[in-house]
């Protein structure tokens, strides 16, 4: 399996082989296979499929993952997020993009069965970092302390977990999903008003974090906020948070 490449610029060519080549997987895995499977559908040069993604299968995972984030953090401007709690914005960010996904659950199930491979363990803990980061930013958390560490490692354990009740998830419209992410939600809540007690029982958390966050590449928190994406050029400041809603 080739490395994996640093985050790739998106582009429409990579997202139309992308989308391409997901048709495969479910066939041939995330693989060189399904990649050139994907070229050939759109009548692309195999060596112009592998410049697009060159570090193969892991490249094409991550990029995946990416473009989820994205599309969720620009779906945010739709979902009237000012008028909801951090319970609801979270929730909503969250669903909208396993909607999105929900054509490529196959897909996403095999990637998980790549990304839990011992060697590709920092690789996973990069992506699900960018995912839970992405959330929150797009939610409008505007944290700069410890709570910015706190809430990204208590959501990633939300996320994870309803990503596996999801994959399984056979109900109408996905109707136990949001119900199964609105208890571990609520659960989170519960632990994030007793966060104050913890904090002088937990020194060493944050220097973990920065230790992750220099290993990842993941940024910093600022003062500086874009509401509701990055795309957003309006300067409208983010809402205020209600952690009781």
């Amino acid at each position: 399996m080739a490395p994996f490449s640093r985050p790739l610029e998106p582009n429409e060519e990579r997202d139309r082989l992308l989308d391409a080549t997901l048709a495969h997987v479910p066939f041939d895995g995330w693989s060189d296979k399904a990649l050139l499977a994907g070229a050939k559908d759109l009548g692309l040069d195999p060596e112009v499929a592998r410049r697009a993604f060159p570090g193969g299968a892991l490249d094409l995972i991550g990029y995946h993952s990416a473009r989820a984030d994205r599309r969720m953090s620009e779906a945010a401007a739709a979902l009237d997020l000012a008028a909801l709690g951090v319970r609801q914005r979270i929730a909503a960010l969250l669903r909208a993009r396993f909607e999105a996904n929900a054509d490529a659950r196959e897909a996403i199930r095999a990637a998980m069965a790549v990304l839990a491979l011992p060697p590709n363990l920092p690789i996973a803990l990069t992506l699900l970092y960018r995912t839970v980061d992405a959330t929150w930013w797009a939610a409008g958390d505007a944290s700069t302390t410890f709570s910015f560490y706190t809430k990204r490692l208590l959501l990633a354990g939300v996320y994870l977990t309803t990503l596996n009740f999801w994959l399984g998830d056979r109900s109408e419209g996905c109707a136990e999903t949001w119900a199964f992410l609105e208890r571990r939600l609520a659960d989170v809540m519960r632990i994030q008003k007793a966060r104050g007690r913890l904090d002088g029982a937990l020194p060493d958390i944050p220097e973990l974090f920065r230790a992750f966050r220099h290993a990842t590449g993941a940024r910093r928190p600022s003062r500086r906020r874009e509401w509701p994406s990055a795309d957003n050029q309006t300067g409208e400041k983010p809402p205020p948070s209600n952690p009781e809603r």
